[in-house]
Order: C-alpha cells, then sequence, then structure tokens
C-alpha cells in the first residue's frame, strides 16, 4: 500500500485529548493493534452470499463463513474442542464449526436468530428432491388451509403487505405448520426469509424502511426461487464437504439464551474458544429489524414484541435504565460528560452507551467463568461516534477483559469506516476501526 495512503488514513484517525482516558488506551494497546483489510469483506453478511445455505437467510448483521474458518484455523482448533458462539446470529460460527465436526454451542436473546441457527444444519437432512416435492404439496394444499393468525396489533404488519400478499403469507404459513418435522422448520425458514421480498419493507439500519415504490414477488413466486436455491446448495454443499450420510457431524446446540448470565447454559464442557460478534452500539433494535419475523411465528402480540425488545443487550435507543447505574469504564464516563453538554439528535444516547457497556462487562465477566484455561476469544467490534465522540470499543472491551484474567493479544483492524456526511461538515473527515480483538484465558 503506498505510504501517502497510509498517512491520509492516519491523519483521519480521531484525535483524542492529551490526558483523556481514551488516548490513555490507544497509547496503551498502540503496539497490538495492526491492520488485515482482506478481511473487510468478511467481517459482515456480504461474504455469506455466495456460502450455500447461509445464502438462504439474510441476517445482515451476521458476519461470514471465511471468517469463522480463519480463526478456527489460527487458533488451532480441533474436533477436540468446544466453540461457544454467545451471540451466535443465524449461526454462522455454528454451521462452519459443524463443517469442521467441531463441536459447538451457541445462544440468542432473539427467537429467530436460534429459529434460524438451529435450522440451517437440518437442510443437510433433506433427500435430493425432496425440497421441491414438498413444495409441490404445499402448492396443492394452500388453498385450503385457513389462514394462520400472526400479530396483526403490531404497527408495520399493517402497512408492510398490499392485502393480497397478507392473506397469501397467513395461508402459506398455515400449510407449512402442518408439516412433520424436521421439513416444517426447514419450509419455515424459506418462509421467514420471503418476507422482505413479499413487502414493502427492506431492513435498513435502525429499522424497517417503507418503500411504496418497491418491486415486489408473490409468495408462490418468491418461494419458488427459494425453493431452487436451496436444492442447488444442497447438491453443493454436499459435493464440497462430501457429507452423504452425515457421519461424522456434530449438530450444533442452540438454546435462547441472555448472554450476561450463562448459568444455565447446558454445556458440555467448558469451551475451549469463542467467535463471535455482540450487537454494537450503534441503537439498532433487533426487535424492530426483524419485527415481520416475530409477528409471523414468535409472538402473539404487540406486548409479547416489546418484552423481547426489552430482554435484548441494551445497544438499541429504548434501552431502559436503572437510576443507579453509572458507566463502568472510565471512557465511557468521559464520553457521556462530554455528551451530556451537547444537543444531541436523540437525548438518550448517553444511557444507551451506559447499559451497553454495563452489560458488555456482564458478558465479559460470563465468559472467564465458564471457557477452559487459555480458550481463545476472537470477537469483532465496531467503534461508534456521536456527535463528533468517538468511542474505542474495541479498546474498551479489551481492557474490561484484561480485568477478568483475559489476556489481550491483537486489536486486528479490518476496515475502515467513514463518518456520515452530516458529521463530515461538522467534523471533518474521520475514520472509525471495525476490529477483531483477539483475547486469551489466562491459565486457572
Amino acid at each position: 500500500m503506498a505510504t501517502t495512503e497510509v498517512e491520509d488514513r492516519r491523519n483521519s484517525f480521531p484525535k483524542f485529548a492529551v490526558g483523556s482516558d481514551r488516548s490513555r488506551l490507544e497509547t496503551k494497546y498502540q503496539d497490538i493493534i495492526h491492520e488485515e483489510l482482506k478481511f473487510s469483506n468478511v467481517v459482515s453478511y456480504v461474504g455469506n452470499k455466495s456460502i450455500p445455505l447461509l445464502r438462504l437467510y439474510r441476517f445482515k448483521e451476521a458476519f461470514a463463513f471465511d471468517f469463522v474458518n480463519e480463526f478456527i484455523r489460527r487458533f488451532g482448533l480441533s474436533s477436540k474442542d468446544y466453540i461457544f458462539d454467545p451471540y451466535c446470529g443465524m449461526g454462522t460460527t455454528l454451521f462452519a464449526s459443524m463443517l469442521k465436526k467441531i463441536p459447538s454451542i451457541g445462544i440468542d436473546r432473539l427467537p429467530v436468530a436460534t429459529f434460524v441457527s438451529q435450522t440451517i444444519p437440518l437442510f443437510l437432512f433433506a433427500r435430493n428432491g425432496e425440497l421441491r416435492t414438498t413444495f409441490e404439496h404445499l402448492k396443492e394444499t394452500v388453498e385450503h388451509v385457513k389462514p394462520a393468525s400472526v400479530a396483526m396489533d403490531v404497527a408495520i404488519m399493517k402497512k408492510a403487505f398490499l392485502d393480497e400478499n397478507l392473506l397469501a403469507l397467513r395461508k402459506w404459513k398455515a400449510a407449512i405448520d402442518s408439516l412433520p418435522s424436521p421439513m416444517q422448520e426447514v419450509f419455515l425458514l424459506l418462509f421467514l426469509s420471503i418476507l422482505e421480498s413479499c413487502s414493502f419493507t427492506s431492513k435498513d439500519g435502525q429499522f424497517l424502511r417503507l418503500n411504496r415504490d418497491k418491486k415486489m414477488f408473490t409468495p408462490k413466486e418468491a418461494l419458488a426461487r427459494k425453493v431452487e436455491d436451496a436444492e442447488q446448495d444442497l447438491i453443493k454443499i454436499k459435493q464440497f464437504y462430501g457429507i452423504q450420510d452425515l457421519e461424522g457431524i456434530c449438530l450444533p446446540q442452540v438454546y435462547l439464551g441472555d448472554a450476561r448470565d450463562v448459568s444455565k447454559v447446558p454445556f458440555e464442557r467448558s469451551p475451549t474458544a469463542i467467535i463471535t460478534s455482540p450487537p454494537y452500539p450503534n441503537r439498532y433494535d433487533y426487535s424492530r429489524s426483524y419485527s415481520l419475523e416475530l409477528c409471523f411465528h414468535f409472538v402473539k402480540n404487540f406486548e409479547e414484541l416489546k418484552n423481547i425488545r426489552f430482554s435484548l443487550l441494551r445497544s438499541h435507543i429504548e434501552s431502559k435504565i436503572d437510576t443507579a447505574e453509572r458507566p463502568p469504564h472510565p471512557s465511557i464516563q468521559e464520553v457521556v460528560e462530554l455528551l451530556g453538554k451537547q444537543e444531541l439528535n436523540n437525548p438518550r444516547i448517553p444511557f444507551m452507551l451506559t447499559t451497553y457497556f454495563i452489560d458488555m462487562k456482564k458478558c465479559i465477566e460470563q465468559w472467564s467463568k465458564v471457557l477452559a484455561k487459555n480458550a481463545k476469544v476472537a470477537i469483532v467490534v465496531d467503534n461508534v461516534r456521536y456527535d463528533g465522540e468517538m468511542i474505542p470499543t474495541d479498546l474498551i472491551l479489551s481492557e474490561m477483559a484484561e480485568n477478568v484474567g483475559f489476556r489481550v493479544k491483537e486489536i486486528i483492524v479490518c476496515r475502515y469506516k467513514g463518518n456520515s456526511s452530516q458529521q463530515m461538515k461538522k467534523y471533518g473527515r474521520i475514520l472509525m476501526r471495525e476490529s477483531v480483538a483477539v483475547w486469551e484465558l489466562d491459565s486457572k
């Protein structure tokens, strides 16, 4: 890379005030921060778009299959290990581990996430052509079933669909519910994957964006395309991995759970590695982004949806804060005090930052208790900025990890993100890291 390009990038890094806690952190870890920008396309879902089966459902906050494989290799993991993903999302870590014949366990607080993680491996049990045959059976029965009940008191459900598409989707859901397991779960995943394309909505940042001019598909044509994609994927993945009779395949364990308290997670033994990416402190509310999926299967009404919203790790703007809760790290205290003097576009941002890092501190403390000695951790995190104040999430979490017995081995910069056009006008061009923090638990 040209020297001028590197210098230009360095000139765009945030400058912290001398004596500030964030400046202390940058100095403390500067020798182990290094760039591996080849990771830029695998710390997001983009890298999964060509991966059989994982491409079927768009969980846009996921990292990529190749990222997991790289850290399995770097950590030297084998079938003797036991991988834990405390925010399993769509199950990329679990799926990659399974194909490497490494036992794994994952939890997530979002029910649609645990469902997808559990279900993707079940596709491997389908015989050649079985998905097409089942789809033809569904087409014959769908017109004769009573529409499934969905959470129609949630506002987005009344805005997201044409009336005819909503009725058709409810009928397809009812027909799928009548299938035996595991074909029921397999088709339910395919069904959930078409909701966006059959609606006016698009997953966009913190919420579902409505676009009345959007081209949309009927449920029948959208599902037909997904079935064909899945059939092709099964052929590819079975050939590539030599999967014929599933011998030696170790299906991942997946549970609905909370990373802030893993005391009830039924670990078979102490995990030897974590490969994960927690929610970022970026205001995204997954109960809104995935509200269509939740309303079609996982909640009966708005009250149940709201309960999920307030049970998630507190990374979104509606996060509730207790009056006794305080920033758990000096850098967060510093940022909260500075933001308190600004006129923010949302005055709850300081509360969200406080609760996010309180929750992440709890998570890291939990890992230190359940992991095996010398266990390795790779955690993808994103630094964020509010009103010009950058929060070095990678360094704050790393210092929290050090405080409970982890050694920080390296901070790998995967890519840099620029600020928004509004922030650019006000503060100039400032780059933020998206990083992999690599830790190792000290011997107990």
